[in-house]
This record gives C-alpha cells, sequence and structure tokens, in this order.
C-alpha cells in the first residue's frame, strides 16, 4: 500500500468497500458473476413461484445477492478478527467468486490456533443462518421480507455445512490440516493429508451434484447440474491438489536455513530517485535488492530491476525512485532467526503472492536481508522430492 500518495499502489483484487479494524475489505472482480447467476437462475424461478410479484421479483433475487454478499463478508470477517486476536497480520478480506477468502501472515501459527481460526467462519454462517430462521417465523403473510430471511436461513446452512467438509481448500480442511499436524507434529503431513482428503471431497461433490442432487428431485440431470457441478469439482480439486504440492515443497524446505537462501538488502527513502537506486544497485557494496521505505520506516515496496534499467540515463535523477517501484502488501516482512527452516517465508509468499520477503531477527531491527522466490526455487532444485 502506497503512503502520502507518492507511490503506485499495487492492484487491488476488486472494489473496497470497507475497513474492519484496520483490514481492507473488498468485493472481488469476480463477485458480479454470482449476482448474474442469481439474477438469471432465482430470479425466473421466483417469478414463476409467486407470478403476483411480476417482474420484482427480480428486485427479491437482487436484495437476495446483497444479502449473500453480507453473509460470506461476515464469514470471512469472522476468520479476520480471530487471527487478528492471535496476532497474525491479516492483509485483506475479499468476496469473490468462490465465496471469498481471507489472506493474513501465518508465521508462528499453531494447530490450535489455525483450527479456531478456520472453524469461526462456518459457525458464523450456523448462526446467521438460525437468526434469519427465527426472524422469518416472526413475519407474517409470506411477504418479500418471509422469503429473503427464508432464502438467507438456508443459504447459510449450506454454506456452514458445506465448509466444514473435511478437505482443503475448505475450512473443514484446515481443521484436518490441524488435527493431523497436532498428532505427527509436522506440519507437511497434515497439509498433504488435508489436500487428499480434499480430492475424495471434489470428487464427491461432483457426484452430489451429477447424480445424487437429480435423484432427491426426482428429475433428471440438466445444465444447471453439470455447469455448477464441474466448477465446484474443478475448485476444489485445483486448491486440494495446491494444497498436496504445498505439503511436498513444506516438507522439503525443512533443510533449508533462511541464511542459506536470503540475499543482501538495502533500503531507500520514498524521497530517493532512480539514479539513487541504479547506484546502489551497481556498486560494489550494493545490496541485492533495495526496499523503499516511508519516511515512518515502513516498508513499501520493491525496486524492480527490469523498470530500473529502462530509464535513460539522463532521467534517472528526476525520476523518482517510485516510478520503478513494486508496491507490496503489507505483512510481506516478516521476522526469522537466520537458522531457522525457511518454510515459514515460503508460506507467507504464497498467501501474500509475493516474490520476495525481507527478513528482519528481531521486532524494529533493520532488515537483515531479503529471501526470493527464484533462490528458493533453486534451494528446492538442488534437494531431491522427499515422499509424502
Amino acid at each position: 500500500m502506497t503512503t502520502d500518495g507518492a507511490a503506485p499502489a499495487q492492484r487491488a483484487p476488486g472494489l473496497r468497500i470497507a475497513t474492519l479494524a484496520g483490514i481492507p475489505v473488498y468485493i472481488g472482480r469476480t463477485w458480479p458473476i454470482i449476482a448474474v447467476l442469481i439474477l438469471v437462475l432465482y430470479g425466473p424461478s421466483l417469478q414463476a413461484s409467486r407470478p403476483d410479484l411480476g417482474s420484482g421479483a427480480y428486485l427479491v433475487a437482487a436484495a437476495y445477492a446483497l444479502l449473500l454478499l453480507v453473509s460470506v463478508l461476515a464469514h470471512e470477517a469472522a476468520h479476520a478478527v480471530v487471527a487478528r486476536a492471535f496476532g497474525y497480520r491479516v492483509s485483506r478480506v475479499v468476496a469473490d467468486l468462490w465465496g471469498g477468502h481471507t489472506a493474513y501472515e501465518s508465521a508462528g501459527k499453531t494447530p490450535g490456533a489455525s483450527a479456531l481460526v478456520a472453524v469461526v467462519g462456518p459457525a458464523t454462517n450456523g448462526v446467521l443462518a438460525v437468526i434469519a430462521w427465527e426472524l422469518s417465523h416472526l413475519v407474517t403473510g409470506g411477504g418479500i421480507a418471509h422469503i429473503l430471511l427464508g432464502a438467507t436461513a438456508w443459504t447459510n446452512a449450506f454454506v456452514a455445512l458445506f465448509n466444514v467438509l473435511p478437505g482443503l481448500p475448505l475450512d473443514g480442511g484446515f481443521i484436518v490440516d490441524a488435527l493431523v499436524w497436532k498428532v505427527t507434529g509436522r506440519r507437511e503431513a497434515g497439509l498433504t493429508a488435508a489436500g487428499w482428503s480434499g480430492r475424495v471431497v471434489a470428487v464427491l461433490s461432483v457426484v452430489f451434484f451429477l447424480t445424487v442432487l437429480p435423484v432427491m428431485q426426482n428429475r433428471q440431470t440438466d445444465l444447471f447440474d453439470l455447469v455448477w457441478g464441474g466448477m465446484i469439482g474443478a475448485f476444489l480439486w485445483a486448491g486440494a491438489t495446491q494444497a498436496v504440492r504445498t505439503g511436498r515443497t513444506r516438507g522439503r524446505l525443512n533443510g533449508v536455513t533462511v541464511d542459506a537462501v536470503w540475499r543482501r538488502v538495502t533500503t531507500l527513502p520514498l524521497s530517493a530517485t532512480a539514479q539513487d537506486a541504479y547506484a546502489v544497485r551497481t556498486s560494489e557494496l550494493g545490496g541485492a535488492a533495495v526496499v523503499v521505505v516511508d519516511p515512518s520506516g515502513a516498508e513499501l515496496g520493491l525496486v524492480d530491476d527490469d523498470a530500473l534499467r529502462g530509464i535513460p540515463e539522463p532521467l534517472r535523477p528526476s525520476t523518482p525512485v517510485s516510478a520503478v517501484m513494486r508496491a507490496q502488501p503489507r505483512g510481506w516482512v516478516t521476522l526469522a532467526s537466520p537458522s531457522e527452516p525457511v518454510t515459514a517465508i515460503a508460506e507467507t509468499m504464497q498467501q501474500l503472492g509475493v516474490d520476495a520477503v525481507p527478513v528482519r531477527v528481531s521486532p524494529g531491527a533493520p532488515l537483515a536481508g531479503i529471501v526470493l522466490a527464484g533462490d528458493l526455487e533453486d534451494a528446492l532444485s538442488r534437494r531431491p522430492p522427499g515422499r509424502t
């Protein structure tokens, strides 16, 4: 994130609509797809069952889409609040096509904390389902309020139950991960087990949509079943596969220490120029990477070498360093001991979607080094794959 508007902002994941205890909350770019699907699928169905509503059925469908958004954000906000309570740095909450996600830096995470952060999301939907269900019984006449409250109750109940299914990337998968992690003492074992469990859940989800659901409703499998079953199955399979890969990678990284892969790093103030950055990068004592800091010392981003080389020499003294900086999300700097495994840093890279993580050895200390994704890949290529 930029400071005082002087540096370019990292591309946001969508429309920022609120801030929760300093955590930015976004509607993702893919969320409108859900809203359109609700209008297309729920609108005509409601109009057919309630002809008295006429075209107003689509307004009710739009209101339902809005209530669904609120439910998703409540789910993710619960994750964020509990993660923050455990001292983790939460960078964003996003509602998107697949429901939503909460990105937080989880260095130092324990199995118990991981399980609690996971379970609070579905629990929130369960509470919302009960509240909506009870309120629906207080509304008489079967009007619009009754329709919306009933739909909200059933949707939140489904979201709560679906999310506790025991496989990553669902919240229930994180609970499986935490249990196996606690029993074995190895996080990579938890991730691998939860990933394979997630693959089973993905297959069963497709089977449910293509066979079980049509039988329950006494009808033939239709296009809706094929589309939703395929989309949900693909999403779950991809997330589960990523978890298995992460578990394998984490196991291999356990033997790589931070000081074996970090590089020297230099900081420059936001008031510096591209010429200053170029001088640091080309000097004999220059760091392997240049991190730009604001007046308070907060690390804003990383100088992009390609962008720096693209500035003509005569223009470097007049070009602000922010013009050649890649802004980074909050939480990209981490604490680590030089002798500890690099796994937590790799996890931060994955969670925040960054390719570089500056390292401090203690709070408030100067940056001790920086770990680049390319150096992690090189370290992995030199180690034999582990068994999982």
